[in-house]
């Protein structure tokens, strides 16, 4: 029983997934933040480990037990079982709020290729793909694949986020080998054109300013020399450099906005989104994926575009926390 008037935040941190660094860092900035905001919030630190095990001051605890005096949850979770609907399960079976999407709406965003067949629905253009798995790798369907495509190709697995097990691929014994790389992180692959452009991403918040479905500006991503595509090194290694709001045209800006939203609506997510996009020389833009737990690192685009229009950390913390209760 919770006797002050502080709202007591509990933030799950770390997790059995590739992305457990990444997480951590994430956390750290929500927790850090929440000392900031110790008027209203008393922030409660859960760990969970790379086995799955959830720690509270210290000790392994069961989530019903860790949760015991929790308000409200913030994951800073990514990846496996923090961004595919797995923990959002666990919190909806103990009727906690949480911050970020339901455990449906997750699941479908994690999954690359459930989520193209929805933005196919919704008339948002999207590159070619098709998904492989390890039986593949010793039949004739990777030699189609090969043979459907304009090398490059880009390879990934079809459950992971942050570009983790991202690889371009420009000859077939490149595809075998990335595929096996990417199958480290995911049972299935997915094999996708390569769309060759600028490439932007744009956040999206729900009920703000005074709208439903607020899309954040578009910032470019301008890759350091040597980099063909924005990778887990590009995105972490502080040598990209991010530009918002990015060099668009006012129809390009107002298309990426406009589908980050329809993005964001079509697979059910809600609170905030970002999703990632490739502007071809011609001004097509194609949707690569949509993030349904966005990192906010000091690396991270979210908080960027978010301090680019004046909210702080802060500000957005309140306003998601506020939304999920």
């Amino acid at each position: 029983m919770n006797l002050s008037s502080k709202t007591r935040v509990a933030v799950l941190r770390g997790g059995p997934s590739s992305e457990y660094e990444v997480s951590l860092k994430t956390g750290e900035h929500i927790l850090s933040t929440l000392r900031e905001l110790s008027e209203d919030y008393e922030p409660i630190d859960i760990f969970i480990s790379k086995d799955g095990e959830w720690h509270k001051e210290g000790l392994v605890q069961e989530p019903y037990r860790a949760l015991e005096y929790a308000d409200v949850v913030w994951n800073a979770l990514h990846g496996e079982y923090g961004e595919d609907g797995q923990v959002q399960r666990v919190l909806e079976s103990l009727n906690i709020p949480f911050t970020g999407s339901s455990a449906v709406a997750s699941a479908l965003s994690m999954n690359k290729d459930m989520a193209k067949r929805i933005y196919d629905k919704h008339s948002l253009n999207t590159p070619m793909h098709n998904l492989v798995c390890k039986e593949d790798l010793s039949g004739d369907k990777l030699v189609g694949i090969f043979q459907t495509y304009l090398p490059p190709v880009i390879v990934k697995p079809a459950n992971a986020g942050s570009s983790v097990g991202m690889r371009m691929a420009h000859s077939f014994s490149e595809l075998k080998e990335a595929i096996k790389e990417a199958l480290e992180h995911s049972d299935r692959v997915m094999v996708e054109e390569f769309i060759k452009g600028r490439e932007a991403t744009c956040g999206v918040v729900d009920n703000f300013r005074d709208e439903k479905h607020y899309a954040l500006a578009p910032i470019e991503i301008k890759i350091a020399s040597g980099k063909t595509f924005f990778d887990y090194d590009a995105k972490y290694s502080g040598k990209t450099r991010e530009i918002c709001p990015g060099d668009f045209s006012q129809a390009e800006g107002a298309t990426i906005e406009e589908m980050s939203k329809e993005a964001h609506r079509a697979l059910g997510l809600r609170h905030y989104s970002r999703s990632d996009f490739i502007i071809t020389p011609k001004g097509k833009i194609y949707i690569l994926e949509t993030n349904s737990l966005p990192g906010m690192t000091a690396e991270s685009l979210l908080p960027k575009a978010l301090n680019t229009i004046g909210c702080s950390s802060k500000d957005f913390i309140d306003h998601i926390i506020k939304l999920a209760l």
